[in-house]
């Protein structure tokens, strides 16, 4: 047993601040399997679960430095996750209304107009979130899907290996799909 593990939570809070990457460890070893438990009941999905806790893990890392816990560090991280859980059902509402929208209107017969308006929305939303992927990932996935060249291809061209050009590819679309919902990620993974 090693002494981070002994620690109280403000302890751990306060190493966390001061970039003590064990105390993050710890703290993430005391609470991803609750929190996981948490977001898969609310979620039914263990990959929507798994990346609200990646996402979560991942912010308290990055804003360490300025994160102000007031109350329990578990009734933080709840809140972060019940937070998160709150938007990915609000985005799925959202997309099932837009698909019932869609349903209903080809059902009353409207026009081929509507379509195309909500296809550019949906192209301007997609084309959003592709220009706030970090530039490098960014490129890769136009390269990829749009300029429609090959892993081996954008390789070469960037002087990159074969396999950085898949995991940012991977990346990319893990990314898209938190952002877009796997409507939009199952269009981009026919493309492959």
């Amino acid at each position: 047993m090693s002494i981070i593990s002994i620690l109280t939570d403000q302890e751990l809070l306060q190493l966390l601040r001061e970039d003590n990457r064990l105390a993050y460890a710890e703290i993430y070893d005391r609470y991803k399997g609750l929190l996981f438990i948490h977001a898969y009941k609310r979620l039914n999905n263990q990959e929507e679960a798994e990346d609200v806790i990646h996402d979560l893990f991942a912010v308290l890392w990055k804003k360490r430095a300025e994160i102000t816990i007031n109350t329990e560090v578990a009734g933080y991280l709840y809140t972060a996750v019940r937070n998160r859980i709150f938007k990915i059902i609000a985005h799925k509402q959202i997309e099932s209304d837009y698909f019932a929208s869609i349903k209903h209107s080809i059902s009353e017969g409207y026009c081929i107009t509507d379509h195309r308006v909500r296809s550019n929305e949906l192209v301007k939303i997609i084309e959003n979130e592709i220009s706030a992927l970090p530039p490098k990932m960014r490129e890769i996935f136009i390269l990829s899907r749009q300029k429609n060249l090959s892993h081996k291809e954008i390789a070469e061209r960037l002087n990159i290996s074969e396999q950085t050009v898949s995991k940012q590819i991977t990346n990319a679309l893990k990314t898209l799909r938190i952002r877009l919902g796997l409507v939009v990620y199952l269009f981009f993974l026919m493309k492959l």
